[in-house]
């Protein structure tokens, strides 16, 4: 799910219940070329490519190094004859396959973490950052996606600013310019101090705000993780975690302590049973547009 709250028909806005991940099947005896750890990267990025061409909307996947597989979480739509499809386009290369299940449906969750307002749908502020004197919001791209003006109340009577900078699909990153710099935005996350940007790793522990659910905390459980949303909407390098969110949540922050890690893009659950939630890594989209968390 893409955690944005939204009336518009074409971005999908419900987020459907989540139970823990459970694995349904093992990859298979390794073939020749595989090593202790499992498959080689080679193997690896052939079946990723494979699951790709497969085009099954409701799954992500990612690299384990720790088993050399491709792990690949199946939303409850995806039927097993779209598993035997993806085992059938990764060809040889499916013994590299591990699927793992999780109920619920991936979706763009569209609602850091204060609730900012588009013309038909709600999301999350970001981060606020800066470039020089000029001050913005980095939140997710799609919820940039076709929004000009945004506001600060669902009565659309108090302005933030408009949108500068987009990338959605591919990326998950977009950039709204404050109408204006007085006073001078917070470089707050609730009351949290935001004072650097890095990148995220496995098992780093984060938390995550949003404008639905709040603040939670988990762990980073996958990097460079491929979303398929369907519709075309496929996302790459997204860092997958064990936090839950919920649609409105889409753009909000995920943080370490006073790092920022990442941009609320989708995924699937609640914050009552549970959930896999996937992030823009936030120092490619800091990069992107040359600006910096303060």
């Amino acid at each position: 799910m893409r955690i944005k709250s939204i009336t518009r028909g074409r971005l999908l806005a419900a987020a459907t219940g989540l139970a823990a991940v459970a694995a349904l099947a093992a990859p298979t005896a390794a073939s020749a070329d595989s090593q202790d750890n499992g498959f080689g990267a080679d193997r690896l990025a052939a079946a990723g490519a494979s699951v790709l061409r497969a085009d099954v909307a409701g799954t992500a996947w990612h690299t384990d190094p720790a088993t050399g597989t491709l792990v690949v979480t199946a939303d409850s739509t995806v039927t097993g004859a779209d598993i035997a499809r993806i085992r059938r386009a990764a060809g040889a290369d499916a013994a590299a396959l591990r699927i793992e299940r999780t109920p619920g449906k991936i979706r763009k969750l569209l609602s850091g973490g204060d609730a900012i307002y588009a013309s038909s749908w709600r999301c999350s502020l970001g981060f606020n950052v800066r470039s020089g004197s000029t001050y913005y919001v980095l939140t997710a791209g799609h919820c940039t996606d076709g929004a000009g003006t945004w506001w600060s109340n669902s009565s659309h009577t108090t302005t933030v600013g408009s949108t500068v900078g987009s990338s959605f699909p591919t990326n998950d990153y977009g950039l709204i310019k404050y109408a204006s710099n007085s006073p001078v935005p917070p470089g707050t996350v609730g009351g949290q101090d935001i004072t650097s940007a890095v990148n995220a790793t496995t098992g780093m522990s984060v938390t995550r705000r949003g404008s639905t659910t709040g603040t939670h905390g988990g762990t980073v459980t996958g990097l460079n993780a491929t979303v398929n949303y369907g519709g075309g909407d496929v996302v790459y390098g997204m860092i997958k975690t064990n936090v839950c969110a919920e649609p409105g949540d889409s753009g909000g922050p995920l943080y370490s302590g006073s790092r920022a890690v990442g941009l609320t893009s989708g995924g699937s659950g609640n914050c009552s049973s549970g959930g896999t939630t996937f992030f823009q890594p936030v120092v490619e989209a800091l990069n992107a547009y040359g600006v910096s968390v303060y």
